[in-house]
């Protein structure tokens, strides 16, 4: 068995598009300690632990679909 092929479990800070952080760790390469990871959303913003029920639309692809299909309020 190989040794040493594993990445490295490092501790990193994640911050939320809503100002949220907390510290964590990640195995994923290229990252190292101390690194910020930034998140869109988290479980203070998320619709499902929040309750309500918003779009998390980050490249337009409801105001897409909305003028594909030409849907209008």
């Amino acid at each position: 068995m190989k040794q040493d092929i594993q990445p490295k479990y490092v501790k990193v800070t994640f911050q939320c598009a809503c100002g949220e952080s907390f510290t964590g760790g990640t195995a994923k390469a290229g990252v190292k300690e101390g690194d910020i990871i930034k998140l869109e959303v988290c479980n203070k913003c998320h619709p499902f632990f929040t309750g309500e029920q918003k779009l998390v639309d980050t490249e337009g692809r409801v105001d897409k679909f909305k003028k594909k299909f030409k849907i209008n309020k």
